[in-house]
């Protein structure tokens, strides 16, 4: 399909992949700078626990609902006196508050990306960090400034919110468009009804296999004596489970370290916010059947 205009000017600026390194270095040493707690910090923003889902875009409406009152309300002050002029400050500085959370949020997720999403990603943030920034001068305008530099600063949010719907449309493009974020599992076929896994001892007692079974890529290994299954592709970006490791109980995937519990599929580590499905295993004389838990398209 034509590639957008948008698409093509990021696609084309090359210059921010150095960039981009030094940002998500900086992202993961801040993380490892705060010791123990670093990793149920980074989990709490990835939404990987608590809301099970992934936690930016969850968190950036607010930001987005409370500039467009800001703008609109400053011009409907400005124009007539049905709302008093503090409505628009207490809006802007509503969005402030929370942006900080969706910066936090959507930085910890950024740090995680790679190639083209990479490129969108970092494009999508350092305009989200422009709108903040603006609006912060904005807001200290209006709370610091005299009442003849009100107009500019209504004229620095009005700006600072067109570069937003800019802003917003590369973070959609970045999960819509290029697929990052979403959960992988959505797109897979499964075995509803029992299905040929292969010889039980073809299992390591350490270690895992993969095998296809009933059209999915089935991740199998051993735990406390029985034999668990899991799709072997990661919710999170698709990664080949199999190739990651396997310690205590809980995989981990080779591409970005995402951490699932082998005998419930439960995400218990980000970047990956949903869980891996899981798979019943039946031990017939040797001879291994696995099929879905749950159906995954199926109500």
């Amino acid at each position: 399909m034509p590639e957008t205009l948008i698409g093509k000017v990021v696609r084309r600026q090359s210059w921010m992949d150095p960039l981009s390194d030094s940002v998500q270095k900086l992202v993961s040493s801040s993380y490892r700078a705060l010791g123990a707690p670093g990793p149920a910090l980074r989990n709490l923003m990835h939404g990987t626990v608590l809301l099970r889902h992934p936690l930016h875009p969850a968190v950036t409406d607010v930001p987005i609902g409370a500039w467009t009152v800001s703008v609109i309300a400053d011009y409907v002050a400005h124009f007539t006196s049905r709302v008093p002029e503090s409505a628009g400050d207490i809006a802007l500085a509503v969005g402030l508050v929370v942006a900080l959370l969706a910066l936090i949020t959507g930085y910890t997720d950024f740090a995680d990306t790679i190639g083209l999403e990479r490129r969108f990603g970092c494009a999508h943030g350092l305009l989200m960090t422009v709108v903040v920034l603006v609006d912060v001068v904005s807001l200290a305008l209006r709370w610091w400034g005299s009442d003849g530099v009100h107009p500019l600063a209504v004229a620095l949010s009005t700006v600072a919110l067109l570069v937003l719907l800019l802003g917003a449309w590369l973070g959609g493009h970045v999960v819509f468009g290029i697929g990052y974020g979403v959960n992988h599992a959505a797109f897979l076929d499964g075995p509803e009804d029992w299905a040929n896994a292969g010889p039980a001892d073809a299992v390591p007692a350490e270690g895992m296999r993969l095998v296809a079974a009933g059209g999915m890529n089935v991740l199998l290994a051993r735990l406390d004596g029985r034999i668990c299954a899991l799709s072997g592709i990661c919710t999170h970006a698709g990664g080949p489970l199999h190739e990651g490791t396997l310690e205590d109980g809980v995989v981990t995937c080779p591409w970005h370290g995402s951490r699932f519990r082998l005998r419930d599929g439960r995400a218990i580590g980000g970047p990956a916010t949903f869980d891996q499905p899981r798979l019943i295993v039946r031990d017939t004389d040797g001879h291994l059947e696995v099929k879905l838990a749950e159906p995954l398209h199926d109500p």
